[in-house]
């Protein structure tokens, strides 16, 4: 059967202080294999690993020019000179460098963020709250949410946008945009509610002139200007930038050549902001890097919980919901210490459990590993579940129930960030620099981004129903039929009574009335 764990109480490890360290791994050679892959190093923007003797991560570094900044720490005049102790503690520690290769020092700096952010080594300072770049915070829990201008990206469920290297191109993007699309800004003021208790005023000074879009709206006419928006800021609507090209050749051709250069301008300047995002996302989705620090955080883990053998195979699950609503849960796997995407999973909890953790979490369980069991899968060499010992028993039960032998089975709770077992030994904090921590935090944080990301597309797709929910004649599969052909509610909007005719099983009558119906909407 899957699974080595016993539910019995294991043997309790003798007392030490903190976690085990690993086993060196340095060569009696190391410095001169550090000398040589210093004398090695190009000429070209990149991003430096420096590591102790036992392969973890102290410090990740930037460089326009990766020969020249690196070399810098080790000659011998400068270093007798390092006016920071800290600087000569991390030199002393240093038993090995790898270095990656980007085009660009943008690229440089958006992977010395992203790497410093995964791996979290002791001796980096920069990059803990992100002050280098400017996010797009957008939380579409919000009634009527705003688009704002961040530093610090949260782990709150939002979604956010970037980084973007060049805040005045953003900020005049946005502002574009909120002339485009309609939609609320950082600096906007919460809407006035009007007396049908159904409509509100965006604003109730002049800017409801300025920017040219309707000032009462309802909550779903505004999630569609929302909707719009976001697609167009993840560059997947590029109606916009076609029509600025447009305006701008037409008023070249008048000779209008201010107003074409300002448009000029303007096109270049949301090109660049929105071609940016995609491209970088593009570029920090493809460079990972593999850490040794996973590798020691697995021996450590093995050490820790008087494990067989280091875990080469993690599970994390996590349950999300707004108020009990939207309840869904998800599924994190690392394999050797990096994400295996493949092997994520989502569930939608089944019944009326609505905010019991405890009952969604057994459920979710049960789901997966009665699957796995039924298909002779392997189950993980270690189960993390998110939360204290509620959720810990709760996924133990669903192993019980099924009869089955659970892997090894722990706890994260966040507060602390403390190891909880399920039996009754006593919580584990590990040190916050730990290899075994970090190791745990990433896979948990996974874990936790899913669930929340699939949460809202829930309930961005609830929003995009209501609006149909008010005309009569449609059943699910004819909605559903509707939201598929359109892709969004801006383009359902906007769909002529031929075209929304051509919807299978819509029929010109009933294209007629919901034409109608969508006039009356934007009226």
């Amino acid at each position: 059967m899957p699974g080595s764990f016993q539910p019995s109480k294991p043997p309790r490890p003798e007392p030490v202080e903190g976690p085990a360290r690993p086993e060196p791994v340095e060569s009696a050679d190391s410095p001169s294999r550090l000398k040589e892959k210093l004398r090695r190093l190009p000429h070209r923007p990149g991003v430096y690993l420096m590591k102790d003797r036992f392969g973890a991560i102290l410090y990740i570094g930037k460089a326009k020019d990766l020969k020249k900044r690196v070399s810098s720490y080790f000659q011998r005049g400068r270093r007798a000179h390092f006016d920071q102790p800290k600087i000569a503690a991390l030199i002393s520690l240093v038993r090995d460098l790898d270095t990656v290769e980007v085009r660009s020092e943008t690229e440089a700096l958006l992977l010395e963020g992203k790497l410093i952010k995964d791996w979290r080594p002791k001796y980096n300072t920069d990059f803990t709250d992100d002050k280098r770049f400017l996010l797009v915070r957008l939380d579409e829990r919000e009634p009527f949410p705003r688009f704002r201008l961040v530093r610090l990206r949260r782990d709150d469920g939002a979604r956010y946008f970037g980084p973007f290297a060049n805040g005045g191109l953003l900020r005049r993007t946005l502002a574009e945009m909120r002339r485009q699309f309609g939609i609320l800004l950082g600096d906007a003021p919460t809407p006035t509610p009007l007396p049908d208790r159904h409509s509100f005023h965006l604003y109730t000074d002049a800017r409801a002139e300025i920017y040219g879009h309707p000032n009462e709206v309802t909550p779903a006419d505004y999630a569609a200007r929302v909707a719009a928006a976001r697609d167009f800021l993840e560059g997947k609507a590029r109606v916009w930038l076609a029509d600025l090209k447009v305006q701008m050749l037409a008023a070249a051709e008048k000779r209008q050549f201010e107003r074409a250069a300002q448009l000029r301008d303007l096109l270049q300047a949301i090109e660049l902001t929105t071609a940016n995002t995609t491209r970088d996302r593009r570029f920090l989705r493809g460079n990972p890097v593999r850490n040794p620090t996973a590798a020691a955080g697995a021996r450590q883990l093995a050490e820790t919980l008087a494990l067989t053998a280091p875990p080469r195979t993690l599970e994390c699950f996590d349950i999300s919901h707004i108020s009990g609503e939207f309840v869904v849960a998800a599924m994190a796997r690392f394999v050797d210490g990096a994400p295996d995407k493949a092997g994520y999973r989502l569930f939608r909890i089944r019944g009326p459990i609505r905010n019991d953790d405890y009952r969604a979490m057994e459920q979710v369980v049960a789901r997966r590993y009665r699957r796995l069991h039924h298909e002779q899968k392997h189950f993980p060499d270690l189960l993390v579940i998110d939360g204290g010992q509620g959720q810990v028993h709760a996924a133990l039960k669903a192993f019980l129930a099924l009869e089955l032998t659970p892997p090894p089975l722990i706890g994260l709770a966040k507060k602390e960030e403390t190891v909880v077992f399920p039996d009754d030994r006593a919580d584990l904090k590990l040190p916050p620099h730990s290899p075994a921590l970090q190791l745990l935090q990433r896979l948990r944080d996974e874990s936790h981004r899913f669930a929340n990301t699939y949460n809202a597309k829930l309930r961005s797709k609830k929003i995009r129903e209501s609006l149909l929910d008010d005309f009569s004649g449609l059943g699910p599969v004819k909605k559903a039929a509707l939201l598929d052909h359109f892709k969004n509610l801006p383009r359902l909007r906007a769909a002529t009574t031929a075209e929304l005719a051509q919807v299978p099983g819509l029929g010109p009558k009933l294209a007629a009335r919901l034409r109608e119906y969508l006039d009356r909407l934007k009226g």
